[in-house]
């Protein structure tokens, strides 16, 4: 089959027409879409030209036609003829034998779609609404996929040698294996470093929530690097605290103060809660220690007939809620909850909602993982007020700060 010459003029003449009837430039019917593709079979020509220079002695090898196929780009979508020899041992780079996406754009746009939550019904429309391109189910897994390798690198990245203070909670998502479907837990821990950056350290998968697989995240930390953490902020699962407490000995533990008034909630008698729930509110927002802990007496004297379950629940967790009445105010409000954890969840759950159920593990990890890169980049820079934070840790932690203050 000779070479079909194309006549670059003739294309200039139709293209200047089809800018002037305002036609776009690229997409299904765009007006340079065409010049790709002739780019394309001529790089594949001089390709197979240069192929046979350096076969055809030894080999005898010849041309023997070309086979067409379907491929994807930027451009939209559009057919080619690839030139093909006798011994079939020509292998082209241009375009490789089974590729059918010649525009890493387009990968990047799906990995950034899926990554903001969109489905994969979605992503179909929107390429084929802007670029004319039809790509099946099986595509965009496999190119979504492709971030998997970068997850693992991420995942066991080298951390620092401390951090001032850890926020840790957990997820739950539903899965579907083998037809039943089944809530899964994802493990999180958000960081800020010693310059007052927020950093997502690690998220893990498990069946479900246990102080036993959190000892194994710690562990896990350690091996990473993590030397020294300052103070870490957890809600009140059982045996949580003694497990970083084990682990990490300096470390100082926080409860979450919302988690223990939501906890409380529970127990209250709706006509009750308005007026129980005042008094409990003094307790945390009590300048000291001493007053904290006079505001949790006189709130029992009044409701602990009625509620003993409430504040017995008060007094076994008081060592460690309490922790935060020795620091300014500047810190104690960034440690007395785990809200920037939650707020940090809420996030995922913005690009998660619309998931019913996910299809396997790895599907929940890709999207997690897109959205925590796109979390740590909302968050570049310092905390708000980090300076005045970091002076009163230096008040606190100052030799194990300073002792610990490099990258491992």
């Amino acid at each position: 089959m000779e070479k079909e010459k194309f006549d670059f003029e003739a294309f200039a003449k139709q293209a200047a027409e089809q800018l002037r009837q305002k036609k776009p430039f690229t997409g299904k019917d765009g007006v340079f879409t065409p010049l790709i593709k002739k780019i394309l079979e001529a790089a594949l020509e001089g390709e197979l030209d240069s192929h046979l220079e350096e076969t055809r002695k030894s080999e005898k090898n010849r041309r023997n036609g070309r086979s067409s196929k379907n491929v994807q780009s930027s451009l939209g979508g559009f057919e080619i003829f690839s030139p093909r020899d006798c011994n079939a041992t020509f292998e082209p780079i241009t375009v490789e034998k089974r590729q059918t996406i010649i525009s890493s754009d387009i990968d990047k746009q799906i990995i950034s779609l899926f990554g903001m939550g969109n489905s994969y019904s979605d992503i179909q429309k929107h390429l084929s609404d802007m670029y004319g391109v039809d790509i099946s189910d099986g595509t965009l897994t496999a190119i979504t996929n492709r971030i998997i390798p970068e997850i693992k690198e991420w995942q066991n990245r080298p951390l620092e040698n401390v951090y001032p203070v850890i926020w840790l909670d957990a997820m739950y998502f539903k899965v579907r294996e083998n037809g039943v479907v089944k809530t899964k837990t994802i493990y999180s821990i958000l960081a800020v470093s010693l310059e007052g950056q927020k950093e997502v350290i690690g998220i893990y998968f498990g069946d479900s929530e246990s102080s036993a697989f959190w000892r194994q995240i710690l562990n896990e930390l350690q091996s990473r690097g993590v030397h020294d953490i300052c103070v870490a902020c957890i809600d009140n699962l059982k045996g949580f605290g003694d497990a970083i407490e084990d682990m990490f000995p300096n470390t100082e533990v926080q409860l979450c103060i919302v988690h223990q008034m939501r906890n409380s909630l529970k127990y209250m008698s709706w006509k009750d809660q308005r007026s129980l729930t005042a008094d409990l509110k003094k307790i945390y927002q009590a300048s000291s220690l001493d007053l904290g802990l006079h505001y949790l007496n006189q709130a029992e004297e009044k409701w602990g007939a009625k509620y003993p379950v409430i504040f017995r629940s008060w007094r076994n967790n008081w060592d460690r809620l309490s922790n935060f009445y020795k620091y300014p105010a500047t810190l104690k409000k960034i440690i007395y909850t785990t809200n920037p954890i939650e707020s940090f969840h809420r996030m995922v759950r913005k690009v998660t909602k619309t998931k019913g159920a996910f299809s396997n593990e790895d599907a929940i990890i890709k999207q997690i993982y897109l959205a925590t890169i796109n979390a740590n980049t909302k968050w570049s820079g310092k905390m708000f007020g980090w300076n005045t934070v970091r002076n009163e840790l230096n008040i606190y932690f100052a030799d194990r700060l300073l002792n610990n203050d490099t990258v491992h």
